[in-house]
Order: C-alpha cells, then sequence, then structure tokens
C-alpha cells in the first residue's frame, strides 16, 4: 500500500501563485507516474499535469505556460507549481500515483482563486 498527502492548497486571489506537495509514503517499490488532476464542483476530474520517472512531463491545454510539475524521487515526492492563477482553476487537487501497477489517489486538497 502507497499513502498519498497532499498539502499547500489555500485561497489566492486571481493572478497569485501557490505551490502543492505531495509525499508518498508506505511500501514503495519504484513509482513512474506521478500526476496532479482536480475536480471542480459538479465537473468531472481532469488530468492537469503528468510526470513519469524519466523526466518527462505533459499538462492540460488549460494549465500550459502556468503550471509547472517537478518530482523529488529520492523522497518519492512531487510537486506543482501554480502561477497566474484564475478563478476557473478552483478545484480539489488530487494527487494520483502508480507503483507496481497500482493506482493510488491522495485525499485531495482544496484551491480557490478569488477575482
Amino acid at each position: 500500500q502507497v499513502q498519498l498527502v497532499e498539502s499547500g492548497g489555500g485561497l489566492v486571489q486571481a493572478g497569485g501563485s501557490l505551490r502543492l506537495s505531495c509525499a508518498a509514503s508506505g511500501n514503495i517499490f519504484s513509482i513512474n507516474v506521478m500526476d496532479w488532476y482536480r475536480q471542480a464542483p459538479g465537473k468531472q476530474r481532469e488530468l492537469v499535469a503528468s510526470t513519469t520517472r524519466d523526466g518527462s512531463t505533459n499538462y492540460a491545454d488549460s494549465v500550459k505556460g502556468r503550471f509547472t510539475i517537478s518530482r523529488d524521487n529520492a523522497k518519492n515526492m512531487v510537486y506543482l507549481q501554480m502561477n497566474s492563477l484564475k478563478p476557473e482553476d478552483t478545484a480539489v487537487y488530487y494527487c494520483y500515483v502508480i507503483d507496481r501497477g497500482f493506482q493510488y489517489w491522495g485525499q485531495g486538497t482544496q484551491v480557490t482563486v478569488s477575482s
């Protein structure tokens, strides 16, 4: 089992920045995929950013140029630096990883962007 704990969410004004962190712990073998998803009220959960162990990254079009995903493999951490935040970025943000073919989700952290 792998446990994920997110932190760093909060309330910020439009144009501001936040940095989310996700710490993975437990019986970890070698986490390949580490992603950030988000879910706004009344909407489906969507992929925000993805990174693999070799460092490749992928972003949703809506966040390209504003968000940056990074990871520390030694610490089993993944981060999401969010700049130029917009009210439409308001959502619960979830950390998601795949280890040995098993999928794990964090409990989520709320990000609220005021206009």
